[in-house]
């Protein structure tokens, strides 16, 4: 039986207008998912809902067993730092360090050791010692990636990860994503256009509407 490590109920948000309401969801260890929907729709809002960033105006998310906006502002801090991995388009890496020294960053805050063999799939190994800016913008996605992973999340949340990656790489991506959840007892939760990424994943919720629907 597998964990269950995001549990959303009822979830309401909007700012001038509502964007949604009465979202439920729930993501089990080896899960996948992931939310699609047109622009504007609140994809990513929903998606910084679920990983800590903004309190719902109206429902309750519990992570990992505890309900998350009820925790003090230092535990939700612990969560983000150990727990939880995010995952943008745009990879927001230091440019004036290696690639190496910013995977770093997250390992050392994290307690963690970058795993030779995660770079290796990723095929960035043979450019640790490149400052970013040397990088090309794939390289940089994928040293991103490599980031997050090095610090062993338990949920992992993508927002487009692959929306600057040609199709190969978005595949290669993809695929170190699932082997982590499954090697990791982890789950993925991804907000994409690509539906080569959609067809990977074991669910899919269409957001329109101002609700939340599994496609079936």
């Amino acid at each position: 039986m597998f964990q269950t490590l995001l549990h959303a109920t009822e979830i309401s948000h909007g700012f001038d207008t509502t964007l949604f309401e009465n979202v439920d969801l729930t993501l089990h260890e080896r899960e996948s998912a992931a939310i699609v929907g047109r622009s504007g729709s609140g994809k990513s809002t929903l998606l910084h809902i679920f990983s800590t960033f903004i309190e719902p105006n109206k429902g309750k998310v519990t992570l990992f067993g505890k309900e998350l906006y009820t925790q003090s502002t230092s535990a939700i801090e612990m969560i983000r730092r150990y727990e939880i991995g995010i995952i943008f388009q745009f990879h927001y890496l230091f440019k004036g360090m290696s690639a190496m020294e910013n995977i770093e960053v997250a390992t050392i805050l994290s307690g963690e050791e970058v795993d030779p063999r995660l770079l290796e799939k990723l095929e960035i190994a043979d450019v640790m010692e490149q400052k970013i800016g040397e990088l090309s913008g794939g390289q940089q996605q994928r040293v991103s990636i490599a980031r997050v992973l090095s610090k062993k999340p338990r949920m992992i949340f993508a927002d487009e990860p692959t929306g600057n990656l040609d199709t190969e790489t978005a595949t290669l991506v993809m695929d170190v994503l699932m082997d982590y959840i499954h090697t990791h007892d982890a789950a993925l939760l991804l907000v994409t256009h690509d539906e080569s990424l959609v067809e990977r994943c074991d669910t899919v919720y269409r957001l329109e509407e101002r609700r939340l629907k599994e496609q079936l």
